[in-house]
């Protein structure tokens, strides 16, 4: 997921410590759970206190699981978001994981690999009927060697978010449509102390819309190889737009991992940023630190590909080690109702559920501009070494950034590292 979200203190729902109710051993694939055991299970999360995300979980989502099963208590605990992979990690090594994970989509291919969560399919027999509600593109996210090892629990894309006034200081009435409007509007604002674009890092989250919208890749389909693929003129091209921004004074040092300028949803509001990219979560956000700023959004900047963004969202999965299976995976389902749904989808989380999708703007207006921009965003890579992967075309772009390298030598050396860990 971001970041791509807001990092946010570590929050306690009535847990004493970290390792309360972890898991060990295993009970009946598919068995229901016996309403007259009472057990705890804990839930780990990255749901930003920043926005009602936390609040609404903890205040009106896990009472109302709780109500209708209340032998189950169900701890939730809240990690930022870029602390929460390495825990798992380190967690999976000491064995001392939760029952149920709120994991990025990126993280789950990883995590089968390692052993660490269980397949859905193999512990719900009545998996089948929940997925089939989800959009196809949310549940493919769990599959790895042929199995489902989670379901779809959210579900968002990027769309560019931009200030109106700042546009209008810089003679603009609308949002640049295409790469070359973008450009257009950065040398407009050339000599002003605004910028025309802002994103906090160079992770694939904020590198591939803008290479998939130039008509590059990042490897070939079938994920075997990134050369001539990462590397070649289009994935170039994409990226060297930023590159070229970032040189003129018009992307902030914030694009280097989250240094140099204030954060966007800072610099956004207070028109030092023309435009962004971000997510739905974005608006719960900016009305609760900026209730007067109008938020206006649009599809991404075309390029040469179209406007591609990239598909995010988070999967609920179940550990190996979950003593409590039954009673998991009733929250699971509960997770995947349209209760529960709905709920989140008020403070930014976006329904996994497809028969929502008619009603996703009764519940929020601002969610039909990331309805129409999933129609052609693309998921990262699905393979349990991206997170490697994406460490390595971060680290290799941000000397270009830097002016160590040129965009091409960037790529070329970040396209080498990667094929050996996709031939692996």
């Amino acid at each position: 997921m971001r970041k791509q979200r807001p990092i946010v203190p570590i929050a306690i729902a009535g847990v004493a410590a970290l390792g309360l109710a972890a898991c060990s051993g295993g009970a009946a694939s598919g068995a229901k759970a016996d309403p007259n055991t009472k057990v705890n299970i804990t839930y780990w999360h990255a749901y930003s206190a920043d926005s009602p995300e936390v609040k609404t979980l903890e205040g009106v989502v896990i009472p109302a699981f709780q109500k209708l099963h209340p032998n189950i208590t169900v701890k939730d605990v809240a990690f930022p978001y870029d602390q929460l992979h390495q825990k798992l990690l380190t967690s999976t090594a000491g064995g001392t994981l939760p029952c149920l994970v709120r994991s990025d989509i990126i993280w789950v291919p990883e995590l089968a690999k390692l052993g660490a969560i269980t397949a859905l399919d193999g512990v719900m027999k009545d998996y089948d009927s929940i997925a089939a509600k989800t959009y196809p593109g949310a549940l493919a996210t769990n599959v790895w060697n042929g199995k489902h090892y989670g379901l779809p629990l959210d579900t968002n894309t990027r769309v560019l978010m931009y200030n109106q006034a700042t546009l209008k200081k810089a003679g603009v009435n609308e949002p640049p449509k295409t790469f070359d409007d973008l450009r257009a509007l950065a040398t407009k604002l050339k000599g002003s102390k605004d910028f025309a674009f802002a994103d906090n890092g160079t992770s694939g989250w904020n590198l591939f819309p803008w290479i998939w919208s130039a008509g590059g890749s990042v490897t070939d389909k079938d994920m075997t190889k990134a050369t001539g693929y990462l590397n070649s003129p289009q994935s170039v091209a994409g990226v060297q737009l930023l590159a070229d921004l970032h040189k003129e004074g018009q992307v902030p040092d914030l694009i280097l991992g989250g240094k140099g300028g204030v954060d966007t949803s800072v610099g956004l509001p207070k028109g030092q940023y023309a435009t962004i990219l971000d997510g739905p979560w974005m608006f719960p956000i900016f009305q609760k630190q900026n209730p007067d700023f109008d938020l206006k959004t649009a599809l991404l900047p075309a390029g040469p590909g179209g406007s591609i963004s990239v598909v995010g969202g988070e999967d609920l999965v179940m550990t190996s080690s979950c003593d409590h299976q039954a009673q998991a995976a009733e929250f699971a389902r509960y997770m995947l109702g349209e209760d529960a749904q709905t709920a989140m989808a008020k403070v930014g989380q976006m329904p996994v559920l497809a028969d929502l999708g008619s009603k996703l703007t009764d519940i929020e207006p601002y969610y039909g501009i990331f309805a129409e921009q999933l129609k052609t965003a693309r998921p990262r890579l699905p393979h349990p070494q991206y997170p490697k992967i994406e460490t390595i075309i971060s680290t290799e772009v941000q000397k270009a950034f830097k002016g160590q390298e040129s965009v091409q030598q960037a790529l070329d050396s970040a396209a080498k590292q990667v094929d050996p860990l996709l031939a692996g």
